[in-house]
């Protein structure tokens, strides 16, 4: 399977926005900072998951993103297929030319493989992943970690304030 940092980050990034994007739309800058994942990456994976129509932008003062539709209805193998992923775990791509310009011993064997992965990640929507504990209580630490950061950048701030007008 060559499924890349690129798939990953796409369906960490999705599992992120389904978490936040009741509240409205969702900029990438704090799901860059919840999941530490560099912000024109972001840019490059949403431009492509806008293409395919997962998620829909919203420009201006609270502006983002937000899922284009409900979590339950958006597959992980979508994600990963948006971003030009592939899960086929062939050497020939699927090609049947793994060996000497034909089918190799083994190229039904991983085909099949390809087959499982893909069905896998197919019946793995976002909402089943947004209902199960353990992500959940993942994402929870997340959001504290950011509120922590941000309240020690306005304590920083505040600090510098007082100490230039004395």
């Amino acid at each position: 399977m060559k499924l890349t940092s690129k798939g990953r980050y796409a369906v960490t990034a999705m599992l992120d926005l389904a978490f936040h994007d009741k509240s409205g739309p969702v900029t990438l800058s704090y799901i860059s900072q919840r999941q530490d994942i560099s912000l024109s990456y972001l840019e490059q994976l949403f431009t492509r998951l806008r293409k395919h129509q997962l998620v829909i932008s919203t420009r201006g003062p609270g502006g983002g993103y937000s899922l284009s539709r409900a979590a339950d209805d958006i597959a992980v193998s979508e994600i990963i297929a948006a971003v030009d992923e592939t899960m086929d775990t062939t050497r020939c791509s699927g090609a049947n030319n793994c060996h000497e310009g034909r089918r190799c011993l083994t190229h039904d064997l991983w085909d099949d493989l390809s087959h499982q992965i893909y069905q896998f990640l197919n019946e793995i929507t976002l909402g089943k992943l947004v209902a199960e504990n353990g992500i959940r209580e993942v994402a929870e630490r997340q959001d504290d970690r950011v509120r922590d950061t941000d309240r020690q950048a306005v304590t920083a701030h505040s600090i510098k304030t007082s100490l230039g007008n004395l």
